[in-house]
């Protein structure tokens, strides 16, 4: 793993999970980077106390105020879009303007923070975004709207590889299985019958997401691009 120093790094939603896990790894290996969040202040100050990142109260389902915050970043050299959504449950039951906000997060956001941030990004630029394994398999009921947002994920990355490759800027997803967070702790109540789908029988912690992200981001991952990186221990395998 090559350093940071020196990058422009921007994390969509970076306070807690997954996304604080990447802040920390670039932060820690001598980036400049800031991040988003929401709703978890506390959190967010926090993270930017132990690692010098600057946060910054974005929601990511608004996107002139996304849009802004890609833009005031100037010349990125890393943009990692993490701020995600989870609703799942019966889709009669389902409220629609849940799934609409999930779908702004999840498919909107990303798309737009991409597209803005490659009008200024340095050639060689690196776009993450981090997707789910259930963009390619939901194996229990009540996951199809999420499903859904993971696999427009995997056509939209593929398309902007093509369309930003001629500069040589990167786009790719990172595609986790259960993974330790709030969102899905490997003691929550589906812990096990998640388990059971996998060939490693645990959560991915996240350090080990942040990791896969630092080596696409850096020059060993000049020639990944339009890829889905699964890293969910056999999930669906």
């Amino acid at each position: 793993m090559a350093g940071f120093t020196g990058k422009n790094i921007l994390v969509l939603g970076g306070s807690r999970g997954i996304g604080a896990a990447i802040v920390r790894r670039f932060a820690g290996d001598g980036g400049a980077v800031a991040f988003t969040y929401a709703g978890s202040k506390d959190a967010a100050e926090a993270l930017a106390t132990q690692t010098g990142a600057e946060a910054i109260r974005t929601d990511s389902a608004d996107r002139g105020a996304l849009v802004a915050t890609v833009a005031d970043r100037g010349a990125l050299d890393i943009l990692v879009v993490n701020a995600g959504a989870l609703v799942l449950g019966d889709p009669l039951t389902l409220d629609p303007d849940a799934v609409d906000r999930m779908i702004d997060v999840n498919v909107r956001a990303p798309y737009h923070a991409a597209v803005e941030a490659a009008r200024r990004m340095n050639g060689n630029g690196r776009i993450i975004v981090i997707g789910s394994v259930n963009g390619d398999r939901m194996p229990f009921a009540g996951g199809a709207a999420y499903a859904l947002t993971k696999s427009a994920v995997q056509g939209m990355v593929r398309g902007l590889a093509r369309d930003f490759g001629g500069r040589g800027i990167t786009v790719n997803a990172i595609q986790p299985g259960p993974t330790d967070s709030d969102m899905n702790p490997a003691d929550g109540p589906m812990a096990e019958q998640m388990h059971s789908f996998m060939a490693i029988k645990r959560h991915a912690r996240t350090d080990e997401i942040a990791q896969l992200a630092a080596f696409i981001a850096g020059p060993h991952g000049a020639m990944i691009t339009g890829s889905l990186q699964t890293i969910d221990g056999g999930f669906g395998a």
